[in-house]
């Protein structure tokens, strides 16, 4: 079996404070590029173990389907097909393996999941912008995420 040295990447996981900087792989083919984070199996991974670079792209992904639902909303989809929307397709991208980095994520990331979800609960239901978090769920028939 040959390594592909343009795919391969190598990632020294660890805090900071306690990795030792090493020299990058070498051979006579090429050199394997050293990372600091890396997406696979659709989790972005730090070498830190920092869960924000994954919190980012998930949440940038999420924002690009909330467009897409006001789209739907201005061309006048009924709201429960507009909910029906959200929950197939952008609470899945914010569940996404959720086991695993859910529980070590900051509060602050947090924050800004359940913003998205409440930012949708807007677009779909107008009567709930200016309503608590926990008001907003209950109208609309969601859990918090």
């Amino acid at each position: 079996m040959a390594v592909n040295f343009q795919k391969t990447k190598e990632m020294v996981m660890g805090p900071p404070s306690l990795v030792i900087i090493f020299l990058p792989i070498q051979s006579s083919i090429g050199n394997i590029e050293q990372v600091s984070s890396v997406k696979l199996l659709g989790l972005h991974l730090d070498a830190n173990f920092s869960w924000r670079s994954h919190v980012e792209a998930m949440l940038s992904k999420a924002t690009k389907h909330l467009y897409f639902l006001m789209l739907l909303k201005h061309a006048g989809v009924p709201c429960a097909q507009l909910q029906h929307f959200y929950v197939a397709v952008i609470r899945p991208i914010l569940e996404n393996a959720a086991p695993v980095w859910h529980h070590l994520i900051m509060n602050c990331h947090s924050d800004q999941i359940e913003a998205i979800q409440k930012r949708a609960i807007n677009i779909i239901h107008s009567p709930t912008h200016g309503m608590p978090y926990s008001n907003t769920l209950h109208f609309a028939g969601l859990t918090s995420l």
